[in-house]
């Protein structure tokens, strides 16, 4: 009688079972802010490099930044964010948002983003650990939280610069 309540208590349990959610993958905290990050990044760089070079020095209105100071703050942004993340001093040597020329913009937003995709790249361990950024403690996770709602809000930005010179931005190019 025994085996068959252990047979039957079984046999319930199984779809249940089989329901169970799997297991998180591993880092699946960070891999998750990195798709955002990874989305953003695209966008921001492909709209720099869509901008032709003499529309840098664009400003809708004189109380905002041009379009190449938007984009050497984003480069700027990254990597003081990321630098923090890995426990670095940041890379950049000047500030790029007080660059002019559009190939020396990009590059120093290659090179940000070449310290944020080490960054993403940390463990969900390393992310819990405490970074001081911009003056306060917080997660290295929380950082690139950051980092990315920081790239998208002014991809936001960068949008708006485009569409008011006739321009389709990435994100809305179909590809």
């Amino acid at each position: 009688m025994k085996w068959l309540m252990t047979a039957v208590l079984t046999l319930c349990a199984t779809p249940v079972l089989a329901q169970a959610p799997a297991a998180a993958p591993a880092n699946a905290a960070v891999s998750s802010v990195r798709s955002i990050y990874t989305a953003a990044r695209g966008y921001v760089l492909a709209a720099a490099e869509q901008m032709p070079a003499d529309q840098y020095g664009f400003r809708p209105t004189e109380s905002v930044r041009t379009f190449g100071q938007l984009v050497g703050h984003v480069a700027n942004a990254e990597g003081a964010i990321c630098s923090a993340v890995l426990g670095e001093q940041p890379q950049n040597a000047q500030n790029a948002e007080e660059l002019t020329d559009k190939a020396a913009i990009i590059e120093a937003l290659r090179a940000a983003n070449a310290i944020c995709d080490r960054a993403y790249a940390i463990s969900d361990e390393a992310a819990l650990r405490t970074v001081g950024l911009f003056g306060q403690e917080r997660t290295a996770l929380a950082a690139l939280v950051m980092n990315a709602g920081h790239d998208f809000e002014h991809y936001g930005n960068i949008v708006t610069y485009m569409r008011i010179k006739g321009m389709v931005p990435p994100s809305s190019q179909g590809n």
